[in-house]
């Protein structure tokens, strides 16, 4: 997604920002609302956006938000999820579900490796955590981070490109938190998780 045409940057604002009313998104865009809502509109019959109405509290009128479709999120990259699926299930059909988890492990093990040596010189965790973000950014995971009121960090993935092989094994998403354990150190939580439905991961670091 390297295109910014007005299509491009609603798709992003709604995949790292979450569902947004037209207001905010004309706001973002630098547009009148009514340009943003013909633009959604197109969108819409595209299938790319949803318009939801959401309870608004108190007597006012419900809000709409607007939301990414699954059409809207295979815009991202997917990290070629049917190839992967397929694989997957081949490699389980003709060696066992050992051979996968070897691997798994294989792949944490290279993965906690290279990590390290990109954040050999990191002074400390803001550092390392600043550092990681960026990384897992240009591997196509859309990471951000920030510090919470306590002093924790929560580290954020927008998009996940091998999310077909996660769905298909969970041992990918298992895998990922030991790894963030390893290197970061402290305690790692996942606070919210694409697979149960939630639009990002999110990690809960703890000194």
């Amino acid at each position: 997604m390297t295109r910014q045409s007005p299509t491009n940057r609603i798709l992003l604002l709604l995949k790292t920002e979450g569902p947004q009313a037209t207001a905010a998104l004309a706001a973002a865009l630098g547009i009148t609302g009514e340009a943003a809502r013909q633009q959604l509109s197109r969108m819409a019959e595209d299938g790319l956006v949803t318009s939801v109405s959401e309870g608004a509290a108190g007597r006012g009128r419900p809000r709409q938000l607007w939301h990414l479709t699954a059409a809207g999120n295979a815009q991202f990259p997917d990290g070629h999820a049917a190839l992967t699926t397929a694989l997957l299930s081949t490699l389980v059909a003709q060696l066992g579900t050992g051979a996968l988890e070897a691997v798994i492990a294989g792949r944490e093990a290279e993965t906690l490796a290279r990590y390290r040596a990109q954040l050999a010189d990191a002074p400390d965790l803001a550092d390392r955590v600043r550092r990681l973000v960026a990384i897992r950014t240009a591997e196509g995971y859309m990471a951000d981070s920030w510090m919470l009121d306590d002093g924790s960090w929560l580290l954020v993935e927008n998009h996940c490109p091998i999310c077909a092989a996660a769905t298909a094994c969970a041992g990918f998403c298992r895998s990922e938190l030991e790894t963030f354990h390893a290197l970061l150190g402290g305690r790692v939580e996942r606070a919210e998780h694409i697979l149960q439905g939630a639009r990002r991961c999110a990690y809960r670091i703890t000194p």
